[in-house]
């Protein structure tokens, strides 16, 4: 068996991270999805986006690196909600 090519480009990190952490934080919002939910719905969305967008030729490329896109999608969430609770919590004056 011969496997694909699959080249991380500009696309990846720019473009379709950013998109899938705006898209489903925006569908949290408008439809009230309990905070339990919002991990699946961001590997949804980087499914989608992997198989019918960015690597549409080719589908085991394109579930391999749906995956990532969401993964990565929540795990830059993660640090992002991280590193701002600390340096909230890092500005607060002690009582």
């Amino acid at each position: 068996m011969d496997f694909p090519t699959i080249h991380t480009n500009f696309w990846d990190a720019v473009i379709a991270i950013p998109i899938i952490m705006i898209v489903t934080q925006l569908v949290k919002i408008m439809f009230h999805i309990p905070p339990k939910f919002i991990p699946t719905i961001a590997l949804g969305l980087g499914l989608f986006i992997s198989i019918f967008i960015s690597h549409r030729h080719h589908l085991v490329a394109g579930i391999f690196m749906g995956w990532f896109y969401g993964y990565a999608s929540i795990g830059n969430y993660a640090a992002l909600k991280t590193g701002i609770l600390s340096y909230r919590l890092s500005n607060q004056k002690p009582d």
